[in-house]
Order: C-alpha cells, then sequence, then structure tokens
C-alpha cells in the first residue's frame, strides 16, 4: 500500500477505529434482544465517528473540516450516553464502562485539538463554541 487517505494519517482517525471494534466486542454480550435497539443504535453512533473524521479530512474548506469533527464529536458523546445507559441496564460491567470511558476521554480529548487546530483560522463570530470533554464552552 503506497498511497494513504489523509484521514488515515490522523491518529485520531485510529484511535476511533479500534473505539468501533471496542464497541463490537462490548455489543457481543448484550442480549439478543438488543441487537435492532441499544446495541445497533451504539455501534452507528461509533461507525460515525471515523465516518465524519474521514469525511472531514477531505473537506477543502477549513469552516466544513472542523463541522465534520464537531459531528465526530456528537457522535462520540452519543455513544457515551449509550453506554452509560448499557451499564445502567446491566448489559455491561462497572470495569467495562470505566476502560471505555478512558477512552471516550483520550479520543475526545484528541477531537477537540483537531477541531481547535481548524477553528482557530475561523472568526468565532461564525462557527459556534465547541464544548470539551467535561461539556463546558471553551
Amino acid at each position: 500500500m503506497d498511497y494513504l487517505f489523509p484521514f488515515e494519517k490522523l491518529e485520531v482517525w485510529h484511535l476511533a477505529k479500534d473505539f468501533v471494534k471496542d464497541i463490537y466486542s462490548i455489543i457481543k454480550i448484550f442480549p439478543i434482544e438488543e441487537r435492532y435497539g441499544l446495541s445497533s443504535q451504539i455501534t452507528r453512533s461509533a461507525i460515525s465517528i471515523v465516518s465524519n473524521i474521514a469525511e472531514g479530512s477531505s473537506r477543502k474548506s477549513k469552516k466544513d473540516e472542523a463541522h465534520y469533527y464537531q459531528l465526530a464529536f456528537s457522535s462520540l458523546m452519543e455513544a457515551a450516553a449509550q453506554l452509560i445507559i448499557s451499564r445502567e441496564l446491566n448489559y455491561i460491567t462497572d470495569d467495562c464502562l470505566s476502560n471505555i470511558r478512558d477512552k471516550i476521554y483520550e479520543l475526545s480529548n484528541k477531537l477537540n485539538a483537531l477541531y481547535n487546530t481548524k477553528n482557530k483560522y475561523l472568526s468565532s463570530s461564525t462557527v459556534p463554541q465547541f464544548h470539551n470533554s467535561t461539556g463546558e464552552l471553551q
């Protein structure tokens, strides 16, 4: 393989891809009746993260690029919420949730850094403020 697509050069994309694989491992233990419910929603959220990073990296304008990285962050937060619900339904253990939350935290920081790198070139009046991993405005 001689050529890498732009997204393949991003560390955050590789972290997101590993996150998807982790999610697929986790949902294997979900009840069969969740196949089309929470399991499906969590996997769609996780896949949306890597997809939006890839799509953002292909955009020509910094504004478009930043927008897709913001969407990736939002999908990550969606997956986090679904995993918390999964724990409350006893589909996953406290240890499992703790481990995946550590990965979510790392990924959210990397996505924030990527977004902020693209966003610094834009006027703050034209782009909404992005939230960090604690939900606070930056």
